[in-house]
């Protein structure tokens, strides 16, 4: 049996996610997942790869809105409210997708630009703005908010296992930063899920998830090195990229729930 034992969304990209034990999906993914954004002045994103200290920063939901911690006891938490931002907006970009976005307040871009010594706008991806997920993987013309390329990603708690049978120092899921993880299974079963069911909702894995340097930022220490990347190239490479996890596209709304069981369809 297949059950999802893990629930996560990271609402400010490339900070620390939250863990949740229910959670509705939208049009674009999991809610308020990666709806939020840091970026330069000219728009272009800005994640761990630039700024791996970005790990460290922490969120955490509430009714209102998003409580931000940053690692430095002087910068006080900050919180992001839902709505009330600023009548600015801006173009910007992620991996060359472009789109319109609201610029959150002044507010928020001197706190980020204080915290990461870098000039920044904190943007909101409003529900007029759109990024198309890859037109050779969409089924019907999906969207997602300002991943990497996909709505959701999954992996299986055995996939980790597997790996870390084969690191001298085991890593956690956080490194891969997935939105559902489920136990059951034997390792990298994912792979081949083409159409499964988890509650009301109906899933469709498209496309592996090529992994990059961030894998090898420990999420609690922020320190870089060449694990799992490394390893992972032994035996997961597929070309000139390491997989590892699957790229989820969903049809219909609803709510997933920890514990729901998972039925494959195909």
């Amino acid at each position: 049996m297949y059950q999802l034992s893990q629930i996560n969304i990271f609402p400010i990209k490339s900070l620390g996610g939250i863990a949740l034990e229910e959670v509705v999906m939208t049009d674009r993914g999991l809610a308020y997942d990666r709806r939020w954004m840091l970026v330069d002045p000219e728009g272009n994103f800005i994640t761990q790869r630039s700024f791996p200290e970005m790990a460290l920063f922490q969120t955490k939901l509430s009714q209102n809105g998003i409580t931000i911690s940053a690692p430095y006891p002087a910068l006080p938490d900050i919180t992001l409210s839902f709505d009330g931002y600023s009548q600015k907006s801006m173009s910007v970009q992620i991996w060359g997708k472009h789109c319109e976005a609201t610029i959150c307040g002044d507010n928020y871009d001197a706190w980020f630009t204080q915290a990461l010594g870098q000039p920044c706008h904190l943007v909101y991806m409003p529900e007029p703005s759109q990024i198309p997920v890859d037109p050779d993987f969409a089924k019907n013309g999906e969207l997602t908010s300002f991943s990497d390329g996909y709505p959701t990603l999954i992996i299986g708690a055995a996939s980790l296992q597997d790996l870390n049978s084969k690191l001298e120092q085991p890593v956690k899921m956080d490194r891969f930063r997935p939105n559902l993880v489920f136990s059951g299974g034997s390792a990298f079963c994912e792979d081949n899920w083409k159409h499964f069911q988890i509650g009301s909702l109906e899933f469709f894995g498209v496309k592996l998830c090529s992994r990059c340097v961030m894998t090898t930022i420990d999420q609690q220490t922020s320190k870089g090195g060449k694990e799992p990347l490394k390893t992972l190239a032994t035996y997961r490479k597929q070309g000139n990229k390491v997989m590892f996890g699957q790229n989820l596209l969903h049809r219909g709304m609803g709510t997933l729930k920890i514990g729901d069981e998972i039925a494959l369809l195909t």
